[in-house]
């Protein structure tokens, strides 16, 4: 069924990036290939798949090793992206998130981008983890938070995320930050901070009923009740 549910992520990806019309909106990539600086895409769970549907290819992707990792690996393959296998746990374990983060490292220094869904891969929804950061630290990259916005749209409620599918025919409008530069001296605490902070105002304001979701917003709320 893994199989048969691969080949059926990678259709469904194939046939969006086809159908689909698609734009960047504040898209930085042509300066900073010009200035041949190195970036990362940050990007949420929820959004993986419209980030998928036009990805450059050459794009590195951290992909975890379970089911649901499976089926999105082969779609990612099929349209140019390489793809490096592992994941952190919830409770601290490794699950060859080391490994598959020392291989994106080394795509990075090889000038490749890279994407992350920074709050995968169970979450909470909008917590960045500190992989991104680390990551842009160790190889002077940029960071560039994109949140794309489907002009209609699936969002599966029951997923930790609200993974969302855009539909056949719609417009897709990926928005772009400006880059996030770590900056001399700066702790990895506080880059994972402002990149998640520039993630979350970033969806406020294009989606604010799905921002509404992220961690922050709801552990607001439990504290207020």
């Amino acid at each position: 069924m893994t199989f048969i549910g691969a080949w059926l992520a990678a259709a469904v990806v194939f046939g969006l990036r086809y159908s689909c019309q698609i734009r960047w909106q504040n898209d930085p990539r042509a300066r900073l290939k010009a200035a041949r600086q190195n970036y990362l895409f940050c990007v949420l769970h929820a959004h993986q798949i419209m980030a998928t549907i036009d990805a450059e290819r050459g794009c590195g992707a951290m992909v975890s090793k379970s089911a649901d990792g499976d089926m999105i690996a082969k779609a990612l393959t099929l349209r140019g992206i390489k793809v490096m296998r592992g994941s952190n746990s919830n409770a601290g374990g490794d699950r060859g998130g080391r490994t598959a983060l020392a291989q994106l490292q080394a795509h990075v220094e090889r000038g490749a981008p890279v994407c992350i869904a920074a709050d995968g891969p169970r979450g909470p929804r909008g917590r960045v983890h500190k992989g991104i950061a680390h990551l842009a630290q160790q190889t002077g990259a940029v960071v560039i938070v994109v949140v794309p916005q489907a002009s209609r749209k699936w969002v599966f409620t029951r997923t930790w995320d609200r993974m969302q599918l855009p539909k056949p025919f719609c417009r897709i409008d990926g928005h772009c930050s400006e880059p996030l530069v770590s900056e001399p001296g700066e702790r990895l605490e506080a880059f994972r901070r402002r990149i998640e902070q520039t993630l979350l105002d970033l969806e406020r304001r294009l989606d604010p009923s799905e921002s509404a979701y992220n961690y922050v917003t709801t552990e607001s709320r439990a504290q207020a009740a």
